[in-house]
């Protein structure tokens, strides 16, 4: 049985796929990061004054949206960083339950899969 692996050129598309994916990640995680970070700065400057409960609650949803946005976005990261060591063991694209090489439609959609649409919805 002949080894199935996608074209050097197909791995060089995803790969550069992926890392455009990375900055994309890597940009919003900054941003998230700059929210939070607002966010403490003013609710411990506007700790000297008596804040309303509700205000405070407000900021307390918004610097957990700000930590679950990175901590999210962090996650998708190792996903997208373990593909493109794939990509270079040029494992990539095959799937690891049935052996057979993962539509390009599918992979580029999700880059970090390891596994074909059917073996996917076959869970």
């Amino acid at each position: 049985m002949a080894i199935r692996k996608l074209k050097k050129d197909d791995l060089k598309y995803f790969s550069n796929l992926i890392n455009e994916k990375r900055k994309v990640l890597l940009t919003e995680i900054n941003e998230s990061k700059e929210i939070a970070d607002e966010i403490l700065k003013e609710s411990t400057s506007n700790a000297i004054y008596s804040s309303h409960m509700a205000d405070a609650s407000s900021d307390h949803v918004e610097l957990e949206k700000a930590y679950y946005m990175i901590a999210r976005n962090k996650k998708f990261l190792g996903y997208l960083d373990k593909a493109l060591v794939m990509i270079k063991d040029q494992t990539f694209g095959i799937c690891e339950e049935c052996g057979k090489i993962i539509s390009k439609a599918r992979l580029e959609e999700v880059p970090h899969t390891r596994k074909c649409f059917d073996c996917k919805s076959n869970r």
